[in-house]
């Protein structure tokens, strides 16, 4: 299986350590619990909250938050589309268990977590 989703496989070529994908699908993290001053893309009420990685985004692309303040350089990075369980998000909800709240999330903002955590 090809390490970076839609990107053309060919024979004999290997990617660098940099360019793979640092998280896998289905693995645990948390939205991390930052205070950006100014522009940021991940809302308030998901810091902090664990998550499951659903899917790795392709291709790899620029950070939007550093983009908007001219400080990215064209350097590249992974979005992850991530699934937020609702009940994370509201303790109280009374939904199906398993309803998600599903978002891209760039790199920056993703801590993983130990797998074998219940």
């Amino acid at each position: 299986m090809n390490p970076i989703p839609g990107q053309r496989k060919i024979e004999g070529v290997v990617p660098a350590p940099a360019d793979l994908p640092r998280l896998r699908v289905g693995q645990r993290v948390r939205v991390g619990n930052l205070t950006p001053v100014g522009h940021y893309r991940v809302p308030t009420y998901l810091r902090g909250k664990e998550a499951v990685i659903e899917a790795i985004m392709s291709p790899r692309a620029v950070n939007n938050e550093e983009e908007g303040f001219g400080r990215n350089a064209g350097s590249l990075g992974v979005y992850y589309r991530i699934a937020v369980p609702m009940t994370e998000i509201w303790k109280d909800y009374a939904g199906s268990p398993g309803d998600n709240l599903r978002i891209e999330v760039f790199e920056t903002w993703l801590e993983e977590l130990d797998d074998d955590r219940p």
